[in-house]
């Protein structure tokens, strides 16, 4: 019987491992890991997200996929152009590196009220 993702971690867990040894011993769990891609995909595939915005966004969770999509989906309608300042600050928040696009915003502003 395959083990489940659950089922590994709490191997892990029993044998003592927690916190940053927790996550290093998943990372070289080749049966995790093929779980985990399995998962990706699944998720990725529900979303309509692509291979390529599965990398630039970091999505930990299915709910960031979600986001995504909606932030996919309303990007492709008639938005106001506050309305489009608002998906570029929801999308920037899906970046690893999440504070550039924030302090560009900022200074936008600052500039404009200056």
């Amino acid at each position: 019987m395959a083990k489940t993702q659950q089922e590994i971690e709490d191997y892990y867990i029993s044998q003592g491992l927690n916190g940053e040894e927790l996550r290093k011993a998943l990372e070289k769990d080749p049966e995790f890991q093929a779980l985990l891609k399995q998962r990706k995909i699944k998720i990725r595939n529900k979303f309509g997200i692509s291979e390529n915005d599965e990398k630039k966004y970091l999505l930990p969770t299915e709910e960031d996929y979600k986001i995504l999509s909606m932030i996919n989906e309303l990007e492709k309608k008639n938005l106001s152009e506050n309305d489009r300042d608002i998906i570029e600050v929801i999308r920037a928040q899906l970046l690893l590196n999440w504070r550039d696009p924030l302090i560009k915003k900022l200074q936008e502003l600052k500039e404009k009220y200056s």
